[in-house]
């Protein structure tokens, strides 16, 4: 009996049963049951939006998105020299902020922020 157990496996694997069989119908259950059943978080592979992201801009400047996780915790004085931080870990480049922008929804909340920089 070992080589049938392992003749089933082998065809489990492969996907070697007929398409109305009730193998196939299991095998169908099976990766449904995975889909709809398995916790979100098992997997950690959540997808994430960048922190700091570059918005096309004219006349040779750079404007960037920053979160506001980044920005809200520092006082207001400081908040220029973190943006600047933050743009250059993610380009790599020293560019200084001209100007930094909160965006504001309909409920006065911050969404973000915009910087304006140059090289």
């Amino acid at each position: 009996m070992p080589g049938g157990f392992a003749t089933g496996l082998k065809r489990f694997i492969l996907w070697d049963y007929p398409r109305a069989g009730w193998q196939y119908d299991l095998m169908v259950g099976l990766i449904l049951a995975f889909i709809f059943f398995t916790p979100r978080g098992l997997f950690r592979d959540q997808a994430r939006s960048f922190s700091v992201v570059m918005l096309p801009a004219t006349n040779g400047a750079s404007v960037y998105w920053i979160e506001p996780e980044l920005l809200d915790p520092q006082p207001e004085a400081r908040r220029v020299a973190v943006a600047a931080e933050l743009v250059k870990g993610r380009t790599g480049k020293t560019i200084s902020v001209v100007r930094l922008e909160p965006i504001f929804n309909s409920e006065e909340e911050t969404k973000g922020y915009m910087a304006f920089t140059h090289p």
